[in-house]
Order: structure tokens, then sequence, then C-alpha cells
């Protein structure tokens, strides 16, 4: 039961809430799936099941103060549209100090990027970069996986490709196989990928040990 401020109405019945919600129910599932209709189907889910819990939260505050004829479906699910894309979860806490909090994200202007992305061509998932074996610091390596990510970003498509499969320890004769050239090729390819990278990094980085020469 949602507690309420203010007076209490003693005529409150929760049955009255629930028959009085379920006729607004079909309006407000299709304003929340309208609203949220460009999002992938799990997001767009989540996001409509709390315009729902939001919404039934809002009508039985009315409730318990005397105005239930107050709720109408179309104000109930414009607010509750507001509240869900502003990060307000219903029966959540609200935490702007976790960063991984959409609400921080939001509030905060943080972004948070994953180091890893679905190969759509090879059908897996791979990291971005391969992980510095070397014993350094995380931070150092942190920085290096950004900047990885950031030059791979400039390189033409399908030398960004090659770049990727040579950097997850891929020989050369496997590599020349795969994109279909010759093996003096890709040997030619990964001196200009390790002078393409120390160029970016202005000569002060050593990139994956596959892309060494």
């Amino acid at each position: 039961m949602v507690s309420s401020s203010g007076d209490h109405d003693p005529r409150f019945s929760v049955a009255k809430c629930k028959a009085v919600y379920a006729k607004m129910l079909p309006s407000i599932k299709r304003h929340a799936r309208i609203a949220f209709r460009y999002l992938n189907p799990e997001e767009k889910q989540e996001r409509v099941q709390n315009v729902l819990a939001n919404t039934w939260e809002a009508l039985v505050r009315l409730a318990h103060r005397g105005k239930l004829d107050q709720a109408f479906p179309s104000i109930l699910a414009k607010f509750a549209e507001k509240q869900t894309r502003d990060h307000r979860i219903t029966g959540g806490h609200l935490n702007i100090k976790d960063i991984l909090s959409k609400y921080c994200q939001l509030n905060k202007d943080v972004v948070v990027e994953r180091l890893d992305r679905f190969n759509e061509e090879d059908g897996c998932w791979e990291e971005a970069v391969v992980q510095d074996t070397r014993n350094a610091p995380v931070p150092e390596i942190v920085a290096f996986r950004c900047d990885f990510a950031d030059w791979l970003k400039s390189l033409k498509r399908r030398d960004r490709r090659i770049a990727e499969f040579l950097s997850l320890g891929n020989r050369t004769s496997d590599t020349a196989r795969k994109f279909r050239v010759s093996e003096g090729r890709i040997s030619q390819l990964r001196a200009e990928l390790a002078r393409s990278w120390r160029d970016f990094t202005s000569g002060g980085e050593e990139g994956p040990a596959a892309l060494a020469v």
C-alpha cells in the first residue's frame, strides 16, 4: 500500500482503485508504448512497466486524499512518462553517486561505455581491445584501451577489421586466409598499422604485441 500525505479519506477502497485503474489501463499502456517505441524490446518493456507502476501509485495517492475523480489517464500517463524519462524508478532508490545509475548519468553528465561490442560479421562478442598482459597499473590499462579504441575508429573499415583480428593474437597466415590477401600484404599492413598507432600516440605508447614489428 502506498502511504499518503495530508488527510486520509475514510471512504478509501483498494477495490474501487482497482476498478478505476482497470478502465484506464488500456489508454495508459498505449501512451507508454508509443512514448518509448524507439527503444529495444527489453528496455521498452521496462519503461512501460515503470509507467504502469507510477500511474497506479499516483492514483492511489489521489484516492487516499479523496480526489479519485481527478485521476485522468492522459494526465497520469504523461506525468509517469516524464518521471520515467528522468529515470525516476517507482519503488527504487535514486543514488546520484552511483555512476552506473541512469539517474546519476543524466544529472551529472556521466557517460558509461562498455569496452566490448558485438561483431556482427563474425557473430561473436569481442573486447574492443586486448588486455595488456604487462604488469601495468589499472589506470594505464584503461587509458590504453580507450586510446586504442579511438585509433581503431580512425582506420578504414577493412584495415580496422584486420587490426582487430591481429590484436586478438591471430597469426599472419590465419589473417591472410580470412581476409583473402597474401601473407606478404598482411606483414606489410602490420608494419603500417604499427606506425599508424605510434603516430596516433605521438610515439609514446606501444600497441598490442600482435601489431608490433
